[in-house]
């Protein structure tokens, strides 16, 4: 798909950009979320596409025939989540912490959407709790389902050094989750 969206950007950035939001809206909101934007991620996801729209505009044909398009997102992505980490931590916050509420399935019966809320909840917990390089590698390889060659490209990493970091992290997550019980979540 990605193949003939980066030919139609090609042709007609505005034309074809409504079909890149749509095509890659939820990556660029769950590596926000789980990157921690906490609840700035409705903001941050608009910040990623308005920037992305400026660039492409910026980049000749044969630029945008050849971009790979889901790593660029998802490194804009990332690098707007640690920009809005940086300055969130150089004012003072005016609105309180809260989680992230994902998407439901509005079929799900509401026991079983409680108890999926719950142990999302618990690995989030868990996810933001690992270092910022491990977090970043886990959820582009493990909740995105990035191979590690696009996880890599997405953040600017050799290969050998993010399969490092997933293993550290998935490590370190067995290890939290472990110590409460919910240590099958991570497979």
């Amino acid at each position: 798909m990605d193949t003939d969206l980066t030919g139609a950007l090609a042709d007609d950035v505005d034309g074809a950009f409504p079909d890149l939001v749509r095509a890659h809206a939820r990556l660029v909101w769950t590596v926000l979320a789980r990157a921690g934007a906490g609840g700035e991620v409705e903001d941050l996801a608009q910040e990623v596409f308005v920037r992305a729209h400026r660039a492409l505009h910026g980049y000749d044909a044969d630029r945008r025939r050849a971009l790979a398009v889901r790593s660029w997102l998802v490194t804009l992505a990332l690098n707007i989540a640690r920009n809005a980490a940086r300055s969130a931590t150089r004012r003072p916050r005016t609105v309180g912490l809260g989680t992230v509420a994902e998407p439901s399935d509005p079929g799900e019966a509401p026991e079983a959407a409680a108890l999926r809320s719950a142990t999302r909840a618990r690995l989030a917990t868990a996810l933001a709790a690992l270092p910022p390089a491990q977090r970043a590698a886990v959820v582009l390889r493990h909740v995105l389902g990035l191979p590690y060659a696009e996880a890599a490209a997405a953040l600017g990493l050799p290969v050998g050094t993010v399969k490092a970091q997933v293993s550290r992290g998935v490590s370190a997550l067995r290890a939290d989750l472990g110590a409460t019980g919910e240590r099958e979540e991570l497979g």
